[in-house]
This record gives C-alpha cells, sequence and structure tokens, in this order.
C-alpha cells in the first residue's frame, strides 16, 4: 500500500506507518488509518485546531469511565489514537457514557476554552448551567441570524430559555459533540469538546443527529436515570448544536431552529 505524500509526521518517538490510507468522513481534519512497524493499527488525524484540546477530552472521558481510543501521540495539530472497531455494544456504551457524566466538576464550564468543530468554544466556570448555557452557548451566535429570528432567540433568553432549564441539574463531565459520526463501531466515543455541563446535552444532540439507539439509552439509564422534564427540556438544548451548524453550514438549519422555537412556544 502507498503511503500518501500528505502524510504528517507522527508526534513523539512514533516510528514511521508502514503504510497509511486516507479516511473520510470527518469535516474539519484530515484523517488517516496507519499501520506502525509493529503492527499496531492508529489514526492519524491533521487538524487545522489545537489538537492537545481533542486528546485532552478523549484522556478526561477515558479516565471518568467512557470508552474512547487510547491517545498515542500529540503535537500542535497532529494526533495520534488507536485504531478501534466494533463488536458494537450500545449497552455498554450507555453504561460508560452514564458513568462519564457523574463525574462532577467545581461548577459550569472548563478549566480552559476549546473547540466544538472548527469554532471555539468558550467555557469560564459559570455556577448556573441557565447562565452558562445563555451567555456561553446561544448569545455568541445570534449574530449569525436573522433579524427576527434573532429576536425570538433573545427574548427567550431573558426568561423562557433559563426557566425552562433550571432544574437540579449537576455539573456533569460530558463529551460536547455527540452525534451518530463520533461513535465508532457502537462502542467508541470520538471527537469531544468536553466541558461541565448539563448531561442532558449530550443525549439531545444524539437524538438530533442520528437518533438515541434504544440500547444507548437502556444501558444509560441502568446507571442513571434521565430527571423528570428531559422531553422538554431537550428541543432547547439542541439550539446550541443547530446553531453551530448555523454558522458553519449556513441558513438550510435555520428551520431547524424556528422549528424548536415554535414548538416550545417562543414567538
Amino acid at each position: 500500500m502507498v503511503l500518501p505524500v500528505e502524510l504528517p509526521d507522527l508526534p513523539g518517538d512514533l516510528p514511521t506507518p508502514r503504510w497509511a490510507r486516507p479516511l473520510h468522513g470527518g469535516d474539519v481534519a484530515q484523517v488517516f488509518q496507519a499501520e506502525l512497524p509493529d503492527g499496531r493499527r492508529v489514526v492519524v488525524k491533521r487538524s487545522p485546531t489545537d489538537a492537545g484540546l481533542e486528546a485532552e477530552g478523549l484522556d478526561a472521558l477515558r479516565q471518568a469511565g467512557a470508552p474512547t481510543p487510547a491517545v498515542l501521540g500529540v503535537d500542535a495539530h497532529v494526533l495520534v489514537i488507536e485504531h478501534v472497531t466494533g463488536p458494537g455494544d450500545l449497552r455498554a456504551l450507555g453504561h460508560g457514557l452514564a458513568t462519564a457524566h457523574q463525574q462532577r466538576g467545581p461548577a459550569f464550564g472548563w478549566h480552559r476554552d476549546n473547540v466544538i468543530g472548527p469554532l471555539p468554544q468558550r467555557n469560564p466556570w459559570t455556577d448556573d448551567w441557565p447562565t452558562f448555557f445563555v451567555e456561553q452557548r446561544v448569545t455568541p451566535y445570534l449574530d449569525d441570524l436573522p433579524t427576527e429570528v434573532a429576536r425570538r432567540l433573545e427574548r427567550a433568553t431573558s426568561g423562557p430559555l433559563p426557566d425552562l432549564l433550571d432544574h437540579d441539574v449537576a455539573p456533569s463531565l460530558v463529551h460536547g459533540d455527540l452525534w451518530s459520526g463520533n461513535i465508532v463501531g457502537d462502542r467508541w466515543l470520538i471527537d469531544p469538546a468536553v466541558n461541565h455541563g448539563d448531561r442532558e446535552l449530550d443525549l439531545a444532540m444524539l437524538a438530533l443527529f442520528g437518533g438515541v439507539p434504544p440500547a444507548l439509552l437502556a444501558g444509560y439509564e441502568e446507571v442513571w436515570p434521565l430527571d423528570d422534564g428531559w422531553e422538554r427540556r431537550r428541543p432547547a438544548l439542541q439550539l446550541y448544536h443547530l446553531l453551530v451548524h448555523v454558522r458553519l453550514f449556513g441558513a438550510g438549519y435555520l428551520g431547524a431552529v424556528t422549528s424548536r422555537l415554535d414548538g416550545l412556544g417562543w414567538r
């Protein structure tokens, strides 16, 4: 197999692979599968953002009990992780996700800002979840919206949205960018945008892009059942990732934003 000329040098003491081939599906980074001289299969990512942020997120989730590939090497823009596959076990994945969510932070946020895809994600420590979500996950995107949609959402942030999100919520360690494309082999979590937030955020995004597999949800609730009222909060929590998609991919996602506002009765 021919080694692609665009394969970056591997960080640290990792040797030159015997072969490599491009992988497809990533929206931001160039991704390759490679085999090291000792026979290990790895995934190499060349990212335009700080690769250390993703490595940190993977390690944090792994230490908290979620199944993630091991980080083998990282430098400023290259990340090398172990290559993982099935067999799938969505119930076990639900167990691991719920276990990771049980790790609590000192407040909502993270010890530093990071990224979601190619976009900056601010994570200042904040004492309450509604304030954090409004100020750091919604307000930064209002300028991307048509005037009337922005006004509707801004009116919601002044009362209805924080009131809805104000339940007995713990600052859980969340994946932060959990959709079906960031689950490998129905077993492993990749590409996180970690922070401490409402655990319902991960399941809300998973429901938005691909749906929450029943076996994963069953496994999750065996460890930590969801709080009452999660069904009503879910469309509000989905606003963050929809706003990210509006900024990244354009007006095609505006209808999904307005449908959430309509469903919540926010005019």
